[in-house]
Formats: structure tokens, sequence, C-alpha cells
């Protein structure tokens, strides 16, 4: 039975029935509502490319392994609770594993992929593969039981070139959906794709002028007349436009790249857009990298903030470049978790 439920009333958050951090405020502003959250994007990842596969081997073992990475991701989840931090992003072809990565193949390499790793819980048809299947489920039952929220990503730009053509890509997004829901977990919110508006997706189904379409497959799906709620994202600094504006039910952007003040600008801009008027909902970001300022400001405008730290690809720092160390464990992670504890009143819980 699923313990957490997510839903959303306007622009807030609730959680079994509550809003998120109930009667909170932060600098004389509500944050009543809000999911502050990180990007974790590599919790099921896994590289079936036998040639690319070394590069994620943990210094102990000096292995890969995809299950002791997906445990060790639910042993931690529950330090990231203890500081406040209610969601995270995961993604079905995960994120970019490896700073400074090459996004250009040799002749060699499996076809269409542009990028030599393979990292895809997706068959060339658009089917789904049951390890990855089984890491997700791991992933969503540990955050069903904590109370936690899971943003579900399917698409990421460059692995996407896995699948197909375009029929592979909207069967895909349809056995995502459905499996998503047969699971009976109420915690998700899903995300089309990571970053909608770069350059390197192979389908123009998933780009700015389309994407909205697999928006509606989504929405379209139900099971016992329950349907997930879904978004999608882009680049640091980009909005939706109409088409996509139009039919979210929570507003999705990056703050890459971005200072406080842009980050300001990009709420406020939200906020002016005729579809935001019609339909007020969460504003939330769930990539910004590292700087703490911008989730102050976020904090005091009413918008979720999510952490983004790359890492180096050497179980220590960041949490998208395996073998990801988990834990909250340097200084530039303490940093982050301490200040929504600090904004979320769980300065008792803090993370050292």
């Amino acid at each position: 039975m699923p313990e957490t439920v997510v839903t959303i009333e306007g622009e807030k958050f609730f959680i079994n029935g509550r809003p998120t951090y109930e009667g909170r405020e932060f600098r004389g502003k509500s944050v009543e509502g809000l999911l502050f959250n990180s990007r974790m994007i590599q919790a099921t990842f896994d590289d079936e490319n036998p040639r690319t596969r070394s590069n994620w081997v943990y210094p102990d073992t000096k292995k890969w392994d995809p299950e002791r990475n997906t445990e060790e991701f639910c042993q931690n989840m529950q330090g990231w609770k203890k500081c406040g931090v209610l969601g995270f992003t995961v993604n079905f072809q995960g994120g970019r594993p490896i700073v400074g990565f090459r996004l250009r193949h040799s002749p060699d390499e499996p076809g269409p992929n542009p990028e030599v790793y393979i990292n895809s819980a997706f068959k060339r048809d658009g089917r789904v593969k049951e390890p990855f299947l089984k890491r997700m489920a791991k992933v969503l039952q540990q955050a069903d039981e904590l109370g936690m929220v899971a943003i579900v990503g399917y698409f990421y730009f460059s692995q996407d070139g896995l699948l197909g053509d375009e029929d592979a890509v909207i069967r895909a997004t349809e056995n995502a959906t459905n499996w998503l829901l047969d699971t009976g977990h109420k915690n998700i919110l899903v995300e089309i794709n990571n970053e909608c508006s770069v350059a390197h997706y192979a389908h123009a189904i998933l780009q700015p002028p389309r994407v909205h379409e697999l928006i509606n497959l989504v929405k379209s799906k139900k099971k016992d007349g329950r349907r997930l709620m879904v978004s999608t994202s882009g680049g640091g600094g980009w909005l939706p436009p109409e088409n996509i504006a139009s039919v979210i039910d929570f507003v999705l952007v990056h703050g890459n790249a971005q200072d406080p003040g842009s980050h300001k600008d990009m709420i406020e801009t939200i906020r002016s857009m005729p579809a935001w008027k019609r339909n007020p909902s969460p504003i939330v970001f769930n990539e910004a990298g590292t700087n703490v300022e911008c989730l102050f400001v976020c904090a005091e405008n009413f918008a979720s903030w999510g952490y983004f730290d790359a890492g180096q690809n050497n179980y220590q720092d960041g949490f998208q470049s395996p073998p990801v160390n988990w834990g909250i464990n340097t200084e530039t992670k303490r940093r982050f978790f301490d200040a929504v504890a600090q904004i979320t009143g769980e300065g008792g819980r803090r993370s050292q």
C-alpha cells in the first residue's frame, strides 16, 4: 500500500493531505508547500557498453556494480530527508556520467547513440528493460516509505538516440507511464525529458515545439481513475513557451549558470505568463548548481530549488559522476543540506 501521496493545490505541494513544511517561514516569508530537492539522476545507472564500463569502477573493488549504486542511494535517502530535502530527481536514462565527457562517438561505437556509454531503461523499440525497472522500483519504494517525492524523468539528451524512431519514443513514454502507474506509488512527479531545449536531442518530439504531445500522452494514461502529474525542463535560464506552459501540471526550470538575481527574474517572469496566470502551479528548480544563495532567493520568492553537484567520478564529490558517494560527505554537500535544514526548521537534524 502506498504510504506517501503527493498532490498539488495551486502553487503548493501537499504530502498525505498536508502542505509540505507546514507553518514554516524563512526570513518572514512562508515556505509552506515548497519542495526542496536535489538532482540524484544516477540512482539506477548502468553502462551496457563493455568498453566504457571501466570508467565507473569503485575504488575498493575495482568493479562497477549497478546494484550497489542503487542500494547505497536508498541507504542515504533518510539522511537527506532529515535535513528537510523532500524531493529528488532520477531518470530512466540517467544524465551525463562524467565531467567533460565527449558528445561524439567513434565509428565502431553502437549507433545511433552520440555518447559512448549506454545507460537506458529502454530498448531500441521502446520496450523497457527489467533490471532498470527493478532498481527504479527499489528507489520508489524507499522514497514512499520515507515520505519523499521522486521526480522521475524519462529521457536524456544523447541517450534518446538509442530509441530507433519516433514511434519508439512514444512507446517508451507509454510503457514508462503505465509501469509507474502499475507500481501503485503515489509519490511520483514526471519530467518527460531533461532540458528539452538543448540541441542534442535526436527526436523532434522531445524538442520544445512538440514535447507537449508527450506531456498530453502521459496525462491521458490512467489507472483506477488516477494519472501522473507531469512537466518537462529546459536548459539553465530557459522558460517554457505557451505550448508547454499551457499543459504542464507544475513548472520545471533549471538554474544552471544563473545568479541569485536571475533566479528571481525567472520566477517573476513565470508568474507573468498568461498560461501560469490562468492556472497557477508550483515553480520548481530541479537542477541549479551548488550556490545556496540561489536557494535562499527561491525560498523568499516561493519557488522550490534543486541542488546539482556534478562531481568528479571519484566516489567522493558530487551526485552525478559515478561511482557516486550518495552521502552528505563533502563541505559543498553539507552547505546545501544545512541550508535546507535552516529554511525548513530541521535545525536539530543538520548533516554534521
